[in-house]
């Protein structure tokens, strides 16, 4: 040993750390846990040829990557990492939708608030005897969409002006 303290690797499969031990760099003996889900997904053998085949450079990253598909993998046998993402980007799709609902909500309200503001001037521009019978109270002349007006048979009784039915057929003076 030559008093070195052999990797979580070599420890895990009770065998002597080599000064060149190829995990001992990636799996230090203080996180044992580390080296024992990657073992138990990829097996030794495999980690260890996964290693040799790429650059030093490479091999903390690629370590890296192994523990967190490992640590997927058990969490998720089927999916793995898939799995995880599959769900983040159904959740990112959801809160999407739902600032779209509310941005457009938003836009209705602005756009609600912007014609009430335009009408203001209009209002105060028609004699209060007439604004009882005036298309600009309501905005875009909606007065023809709603049947609000005198002539058409809808809600309104026409025995006295002010006095229109309720759905639920009582009588309220408006």
């Amino acid at each position: 040993m030559g008093g070195h303290s052999p990797c979580a690797s070599c420890k895990l499969l009770r065998r002597r750390c080599a000064k060149d031990c190829i995990f001992a760099p990636y799996f230090p003996s203080d996180d044992p846990h580390k080296f024992a889900i990657v073992h138990k997904v990829f097996g030794a053998s495999n980690i260890s040829k996964m290693l040799q085949e790429l650059p030093v450079c490479q091999r903390a990253d690629a370590v890296s990557s192994l523990v967190y598909e490992a640590s997927a993998r058990v969490r998720d046998p089927v999916y793995g990492c898939v799995g995880a993402i599959s769900y983040l980007q159904n959740q990112v799709s959801q809160l999407q939708t739902q600032l779209a609902v509310a941005q457009a909500e938003i836009m209705c309200f602005q756009m609600q608030q912007d014609s009430a503001v335009m009408q203001l001037p209009r209002m105060m521009d028609v004699p209060d005897d007439d604004r009882s019978s005036s298309p600009f109270l309501l905005p875009n002349n909606l007065t023809h969409f709603l049947n609000l007006s005198p002539a058409s048979s809808g809600n309104v009784t026409h025995d006295h002006p002010l006095k229109r039915e309720s759905i639920l057929g009582h009588d309220v003076v408006s």
